[in-house]
């Protein structure tokens, strides 16, 4: 009965703040208009505390109680190490800038109630927090400083400005120099520091192992497996049950080899292809994994939450145990493995003609490596043709067939941003001691359009038999952002056609032609990439613009991605006929949440991944002070001119540290210009630099120039 009234109050609030003759107005006014019976205030107040935290009410700094109009957002505040910060609203292409004094002690990640300034002052719109709504950041990792009473905690992230203070009783006897993990018991004010407790030790930041350990806790990267998994992992076979081959296409006599890096372990791809006059039939063989992953149980549930592995240089945070990952779903060389496949059939201009999904027992003939198949079918190598004799017809054919499929995507205007990645060697105490490009090659190629175009064929397939899927899609570009592109690149003399619609991917595509081997291709690159959406996981099919492709979604490594693993449970139990209303509508209901959940624990994989890759650069380049490099100037700002370097790393010229002038910044023409000698530093350009400051914690590298080639 109670929650009945509950609920009418509820309804009968949300109807006042939707009526005519709502204004925003404090709580005793609200009392009085509803004629609220005394003992009732405290439920009021709760319900209405409840509508603020989740965003359908606004509580201003004047204490009314008021409705989010189209000047009142709520969204997640950014926060930067200079004061001010921005607010990025969900679904709105444009972040709102909070200048220093308008936070309202708002800290990096805090959902909060902004005021939007109707009038702009400058590019892009400002506001002020009206109040924090919820707290992003609840535990900090730092490093530990202690002082005789009390201790404090530096943050790792810069973004969280304040140092965090900790009472004696709460540092659980934390020493000097130990990464810790601090919960925040109290956010502070503009005289106080935040107050917190430590919880736990991770380590001294000297110790091998605790930097990449600090970010593993900072992003709360789940680790251990529980005691539930572990206890399913004795039940799982180390081969698999021969009865399964009965209810199976038996393809184990086909023709089959997986194509990975030396050290991948998890092999959750194979491929096979044959050709009949100018048709192709290409088989793409994804491990089984939902066989042995069964819905709603431990080993699901685990996986749901971690929503994919995660690779952090010296390490993989797996999504799924290495019994599974490494082990029965792996497909692994010469034993029996169980696969869910894709037959397809491809003609000659690398259209997909017709393909088949099914239940497939394998047995992969080889392991390839990516450097082995392009030593075959790029260099010619003799010792290993001799070696894989058998394999090298099938290499070449799938070298030609992936030819068509690139130039099938090209023609349709598929964006390929081909960033040079980072290949970082670390020791046995997680120490790096080399740095270089990763090398990309037609292997490497080979196997990414067989990937992608086995993706596109399951996702058309689902999305004409209406059936509830996952897809991955990738919105169009903002206008706002394409037409601040479009001005950026005019002052290198290059043009994008934007029309009265939305701008066509190949556009941009033929923009990354024309700047490839240009002193500008990297920046221009980068600018092209930042105006673009992020890609994500959801329930209805939108395309996705960079592949240009109107289907797309995600099947092919259910070992490391929950969406591949959940798509292929729809999948199979529509093939088995066994996806009846009941099963539509489960799938109907659940969805949506695992499309989020997916898109937001890949994002916090990314950033993770992002974070140690810079810090291993860093303490790379820290033992490198002093020594000279060649690079070439990627980016200049108005406080320094960023130079990379051949193996990727980046630093920076300070330009208060060049002393040999007076250096402005020319903005129109992205250049920086000595007051006196003229001399120009400008994009592109090659240079010498010195290495004279390398901050692990700050995560900065400083350069400095030594000579310019001109």
């Amino acid at each position: 009965m109670k929650e009945n009234k509950r609920d009418d109050r509820v309804k009968m609030l949300q109807e006042f703040f939707g009526s005519s003759e709502y204004k925003p107005m404090r709580f005793r006014d609200i009392v009085a208009i509803l004629q609220v019976p005394k003992g009732s205030k405290h439920e009021l107040k709760e319900i209405l505390d409840s509508l603020v935290n989740k965003g359908m009410i606004i509580l201003d700094d004047k204490g009314r109680y008021r409705t989010p109009g189209d000047n009142i957002k709520t969204g997640i505040f950014s926060a930067t190490q200079k004061g001010f910060g921005f607010v990025i609203i969900e679904g709105e292409s444009e972040d709102i800038f909070i200048p220093e004094n308008a936070t309202k002690g708002a800290m990096h990640g805090d959902k909060v109630a902004i005021m939007i300034n109707k009038e702009r002052t400058g590019k892009r719109q400002e506001g002020m927090v009206l109040r924090i709504l919820d707290r992003g950041m609840k535990e900090i990792v730092g490093t530990f400083q202690k002082s005789k009473n009390y201790g404090f905690v530096i943050p790792d992230n810069q973004k969280f400005s304040h140092d965090i203070f900790v009472p004696k009783e709460h540092t659980k006897g934390a020493v000097t120099g130990h990464k810790v993990l601090v919960t925040v018991t109290n956010y502070g004010d503009e005289d106080h520091n935040p107050e917190g407790r430590v919880v736990e030790i991770i380590g001294h930041s000297n110790d091998p192992g605790v930097d990449i350990m600090s970010v593993v806790k900072a992003y709360d990267l789940p680790v251990e497996f529980p005691k539930d998994v572990f206890r399913v992992l004795d039940f799982i076979p180390d081969e698999i049950d021969q009865n399964e081959i009965i209810n199976r296409m038996d393809i184990r006599e086909m023709q089959t080899i997986t194509i990975d890096g030396e050290d991948a372990k998890d092999l959750d791809d194979a491929v096979s292809l044959t050709k009949e006059g100018d048709i192709y039939h290409l088989g793409v063989h994804i491990a089984d994994v939902t066989h042995y992953v069964k819905e709603g149980a431990a080993l699901d549930k685990e996986a749901f939450r971690r929503g994919t592995s995660v690779y952090l240089v010296d390490r993989v945070i797996p999504m799924l145990p290495h019994k599974l990952s490494n082990g029965i779903c792996s497909l692994n060389p010469g034993v029996d493995r169980l696969a869910l496949s894709c037959f397809i059939d491809i003609d000659s201009k690398g259209n997909v003609i017709g393909h088949r999904i099914a239940e497939t027992v394998i047995r992969s003939d080889s392991r390839m490596t990516y450097s082995d198949v392009s030593k075959i079918i790029e260099d010619k190598d003799e010792e290993l043709i001799k070696k894989y004799e058998d394999l090298v017809p099938m290499l070449m054919l799938m070298l030609e067939l992936s030819e068509v499929l690139k130039s099938r995507r090209h023609r349709r205007g598929a964006i390929n941003f081909d960033f040079p990645e980072s290949k970082i060697i670390v020791d046995y105490n997680g120490k790096p001691i080399e740095i270089r490009e990763y090398e990309r090659n037609k292997a490497t190629k080979i196997i990414e359009e067989f990937m992608l175009i086995a993706n596109e064929t399951v996702a058309e397939d689902y999305f004409w038999q209406e059936i509830p899927f996952l897809y991955r899609t990738h919105d169009n570009p903002d206008e706002e952002k394409i037409k601040a592109l479009a001005i950026f690149i005019n002052n290198f003399g290059y043009s994008i056609r934007i029309g009265n619609e939305d701008i066509h991917p190949k556009e941009l595509q033929k923009l990354l032609n024309r700047i490839e081997d240009t002193p500008e291709e990297a920046l221009i690159s980068r600018l092209t990439l930042r105006s673009m959406k992020q890609a994500k996981y959801t329930v209805a099919n939108t395309g996705h613009f960079g592949l240009s492709a109107k289907y797309y979604t995600h099947f092919t490594s259910p070992i490391r991605r929950y969406p591949d693993l959940q798509i292929h449970r729809i999948i199979k139990e529509n093939i088995n006929g066994r996806l009846d209303e009941e099963r539509r509508s489960h799938y109907e209901k659940i969805l949506y949440e695992v499309a989020n959940h997916s898109s937001r624990t890949e994002r916090r994989a990314d950033e993770a991944e992002r974070e140690v890759e810079k810090m291993k650069k860093v303490e790379y380049m820290m033992e490198h002070i002093g020594e000279v490099f060649d690079g070439v100037i990627s980016g200049i700002t108005n406080w320094g001119i960023y130079v990379e370097l051949p193996n990727t790393i980046e630093g920076m010229v300070r330009v208060s540290e060049m002393e040999d002038d007076y250096y402005l910044y020319d903005e129109e023409r992205y250049q920086m210009v000595g007051e006196h000698t003229k001399k120009i530093y400008k994009l592109g350009q090659k240079v010498k630099v010195e290495v004279v400051n390398a901050d692990k914690l700050l995560r900065t590298i400083d350069f400095a120039f030594v000579e310019v080639e001109e």
